[in-house]
């Protein structure tokens, strides 16, 4: 009984690396799972399901990981997706070709009989305003709707725009502001009554302690992967154990 979470591949045609090691873990360590959460990002921007009818090369990438995650729920494993802020725009065509299941962006789940908050995490960076602006724009349907409207090769040239204005923003920003927010994390497991949570984003993977309610509680956060490691939760039951979230990094060429 083997539950696994991954989040931030961040997969382009400038991954090469990553794509094969995904592909690996795949056929190696999520066969025979009960399940496995996609926390966002697997793209590193995803500009609508129809880029599936062009040559486009992370089209390319696209069909071989629909390929791999369609065979991977045939044989028995549940495929869950949560959007990240780079492929929110994916969409029930490339959820349904890839047999999966999309979930709200915050969602308790009972994995291995532990109940867990999980989500992509950027929600949680709220002293980050501008970047919080951004997030509710483009969480917006009628935002979305009118991105998608527009030509392929200008919702390309768009998504590049984006991580290019992005990437020079975050350059100066202070590193408090582009982590969590700890009263945010705090109140979020409040609300949802748990005491364990899981989530990507930040690109800072660890197992921090906390405290909500009064009872000891784990935030666990995924790291994202890069051309020699990647990263994943799992929880595994067994006779002898009891299951417990265990964050891990691992070689691409010889994953778990």
């Amino acid at each position: 009984m083997r539950t696994l979470l991954v989040a931030d591949l961040h997969l382009s045609s400038e991954t090469p690396e990553i794509n094969q090691g995904f592909y690996r873990y795949l056929e190696q360590t999520a066969k025979g799972a009960d399940s496995l959460y996609i926390l966002g990002d697997l793209f590193d921007a995803w500009i609508g399901d129809d880029l599936l009818d062009t040559p486009h090369p992370l089209s390319i990438i696209a069909q071989e990981v629909i390929k791999r995650l369609r065979q991977l729920s045939s044989n028995g494993t549940a495929i869950h997706f949560l959007h990240g802020n780079r492929d929110f725009l994916i969409g029930e065509r490339f959820i349904t070709a890839c047999q999966g299941n999309l979930l709200p962006e915050a969602q308790t789940v009972e994995l291995q009989g532990v109940p867990v908050l999980i989500l992509h995490g950027d929600s949680l960076c709220t002293k980050d305003e501008a970047y919080m602006a951004f997030r509710q724009q483009s969480r917006d349907p009628q935002w979305q709707a009118q991105i998608l409207a527009l030509p392929l090769e200008q919702r390309l040239e768009l998504a590049k725009s984006l991580r290019m204005q992005s990437g020079s923003a975050n350059a100066n920003k202070a590193e408090e502001i582009m982590d969590v927010t700890h009263d945010e994390v705090v109140a979020l497991m409040e609300r949802f009554g748990v005491t364990t949570m899981i989530h990507g984003h930040t690109h800072r993977p660890k197992v921090h302690d906390l405290t909500v309610e009064d009872v000891p509680a784990k935030r666990f956060v995924l790291g994202d992967w890069d051309a020699l490691h990647g990263w994943d939760v799992v929880i595994e039951q067994t006779a002898e154990h009891s299951a417990m979230p265990i964050l891990r990094q691992f070689s691409l060429n010889s994953p778990p």
